[in-house]
Protein backbone atom coordinates (compact mmCIF):
# COMPACT_ATOMS: atom_id res chain seq x y z
CA UNK A 1 0.00 0.00 0.00
CA UNK A 2 1.36 3.62 -0.93
CA UNK A 3 2.07 5.85 1.66
CA UNK A 4 -0.05 8.90 2.47
CA UNK A 5 0.84 12.21 0.57
CA UNK A 6 0.43 15.46 2.78
CA UNK A 7 -1.19 17.74 0.70
CA UNK A 8 1.22 20.71 0.39
CA UNK A 9 -1.28 23.91 -0.11
CA UNK A 10 -2.96 22.33 3.20
CA UNK A 11 0.98 22.19 4.95
CA UNK A 12 1.99 25.93 4.12
CA UNK A 13 -1.78 27.00 5.25
CA UNK A 14 -2.38 25.37 8.37
CA UNK A 15 -0.71 24.21 11.99
CA UNK A 16 -1.22 21.46 14.01
CA UNK A 17 -1.92 22.01 17.26
CA UNK A 18 -0.69 19.10 20.37
CA UNK A 19 -4.50 18.49 21.11
CA UNK A 20 -5.37 17.71 17.51
CA UNK A 21 -6.53 20.86 16.20
CA UNK A 22 -6.16 23.31 13.60
CA UNK A 23 -4.40 27.10 13.26
CA UNK A 24 -4.80 29.33 10.61
CA UNK A 25 -3.85 33.00 9.35
CA UNK A 26 -6.88 34.93 9.06
CA UNK A 27 -8.54 36.37 6.14
CA UNK A 28 -9.34 39.44 5.06
CA UNK A 29 -5.89 41.33 6.13
CA UNK A 30 -4.01 41.68 3.03
CA UNK A 31 -5.49 45.07 1.88
CA UNK A 32 -8.08 47.70 2.36
CA UNK A 33 -8.04 48.19 6.52
CA UNK A 34 -9.47 51.64 5.97
CA UNK A 35 -13.11 50.12 5.61
CA UNK A 36 -12.45 48.20 8.79
CA UNK A 37 -13.27 49.46 12.13
CA UNK A 38 -9.88 49.47 14.76
CA UNK A 39 -11.25 46.37 16.82
CA UNK A 40 -11.35 44.56 13.82
CA UNK A 41 -8.10 44.96 12.55
CA UNK A 42 -6.55 43.92 16.29
CA UNK A 43 -8.46 41.17 16.06
CA UNK A 44 -7.45 39.78 13.01
CA UNK A 45 -3.90 40.29 14.27
CA UNK A 46 -2.13 36.23 15.06
CA UNK A 47 -3.76 33.40 14.19
CA UNK A 48 -7.39 31.86 15.02
CA UNK A 49 -8.28 27.81 15.79
CA UNK A 50 -10.18 26.24 12.91
CA UNK A 51 -13.67 25.37 13.60
CA UNK A 52 -14.04 21.55 14.62
CA UNK A 53 -16.33 21.18 12.08
CA UNK A 54 -13.62 20.97 9.38
CA UNK A 55 -11.29 19.25 11.64
CA UNK A 56 -11.53 15.85 10.32
CA UNK A 57 -11.26 16.83 6.50
CA UNK A 58 -7.74 18.78 7.22
CA UNK A 59 -6.78 15.22 9.06
CA UNK A 60 -6.82 13.45 6.10
CA UNK A 61 -4.93 16.24 4.11
CA UNK A 62 -2.25 16.40 6.59
CA UNK A 63 -1.54 12.61 8.29
CA UNK A 64 1.95 13.27 9.54
CA UNK A 65 1.83 17.26 10.48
Amino acid sequence: MPKMKTNRAAAKRFKRTAKGGFKSGNSFTSHRFHGKTKKQRRQLRGLSMMDKTNVKRYKKLLPFK
